[in-house]
């Protein structure tokens, strides 16, 4: 088949894979029937395919152990539809300007179909000088443990030397993603009577350490991800009466962690200004970064693509290699009440993917 006609066909049938998609219900951690989907897309192509819990991958025809590895990942479940939707998010619906309308249309059913074309794309190629593995994750929305950080630590993947991670990014190149720290904090005081000069009051602790979170800025800048950011984004006492000094105040931080910190000594930094007792939920979304001068960015800055740093986490935070964020579609379209993805932005993202790893894979420069 020459090759304009096989990534005609490869993107005829990435978009109705992604409309069989979102006409199935896949939010984190019920994302079986989508698994299911994708199975059934590679058994079609008698395309060997393994599965864990609801994670799937298959790797290059001749994949040869002795050779670099690079993954093609992105995730197939969705968040939940916001109350403002006003179309049915499991219709797959097009539009007269070429939008297709549909829970994950966007986030990341596009990136995955796409990423999944050029996997197909290479992967009867006998000239490969890479292996080529894809990988379809499940809970990237709610950072689940049995999602991508389930298959990573299995070492099914085989040793990867690079990560190729999908989401919507207009097919810009994410050399960078900051990491996620979310921290429970404790300011303890002293009960007492409202109208009496008694106790402690722990939310005026609580508010004095949220003064400091406001204000203090990390001196350490990142060049891709810039400053550090907390945000205080939860806060509550235990009282349920009006006339009662709190004992106690219960608040939340939300930290994005650049690639100039680790999240432990994050961690310890703000332990070491707040008064309140910290306790870090997790250490597991770690930022994550690719060097510039790496040959699949610069083959994606050959190509038109501009670089930057991303402040929003992914399945990158658990992948334990170099990867690059890149994706059709549009973020700032995510989680949005009527999600969509052009049908011409899916077209031109398995052409840039097929592009892009063909100066690295096939080892010769892009024309």
């Amino acid at each position: 088949m020459a090759i304009a006609n096989l990534i005609e066909s490869l993107t005829s049938d990435s978009i109705e894979l992604l409309k069989r998609l979102i006409a199935t219900p896949s939010f984190s951690r019920e994302e079986d029937q989508t698994a299911y989907l994708i199975e059934e897309f590679f058994r079609e192509r008698n395309m060997p395919f393994s599965r864990l819990h609801n994670n799937l991958w298959s790797k290059n025809k001749y994949y040869n152990p002795e050779l670099p590895t690079v993954l093609l990942n992105s995730h197939h479940d969705t968040v939940k539809p916001n109350p403002k939707w006003t179309l049915d998010p499991f219709n797959p619906l097009v539009n007269e300007e070429g939008k297709l309308f549909g829970l994950g249309s966007n986030d990341a059913g596009g990136c995955l179909v796409s990423l999944l074309a050029a996997f197909c794309y290479f992967y009867h190629r006998t000239d490969l000088q890479y292996n080529v593995v894809f990988a379809a994750s499940s809970e990237e929305e709610v950072s689940g443990k049995n999602g991508m950080e389930l298959l990573w630590n299995s070492g099914k993947l085989g040793e990867v030397e690079f990560a190729i991670v999908g989401e919507p990014t207009q097919m810009h190149l994410a050399i960078a993603e900051k990491g996620l720290l979310v921290l429970d904090c404790m300011a303890q005081g002293k009960a007492g009577h409202a109208a009496r000069e008694e106790g402690e009051n722990a939310l005026y602790k609580a508010l004095d350490d949220i003064a400091w979170v406001r204000s203090f800025q990390f001196p350490k800048v990142s060049p891709t991800l810039g400053n550090m950011k907390m945000s205080a984004t939860v806060i509550q006492t235990e009282n349920k009466q009006h006339n009662v000094v709190p004992a106690s105040c219960h608040f939340t931080l939300d930290v994005r962690v650049t690639d100039q910190y680790t999240l432990e000594e994050t961690c310890e930094i703000i332990q070491s200004h707040l008064k309140s007792e910290v306790q870090a939920r997790s250490v597991r979304l770690h930022p994550s970064s690719i060097p510039l001068e790496h040959p699949i960015v610069q083959a994606g800055i050959t190509l038109g693509r501009n670089t930057y740093g991303s402040p929003t986490t992914s399945d990158q935070a658990v992948i334990g290699c170099h990867s690059l964020k890149m994706g059709p579609g549009d973020s700032a379209r995510s989680h949005q009440a009527d999600e969509f993805i052009y049908l011409h932005e899916i077209e031109e993202g398995i052409q840039l993917y097929i592009e892009m790893l063909k100066y690295v894979v096939l080892a010769r420069e892009v024309a």
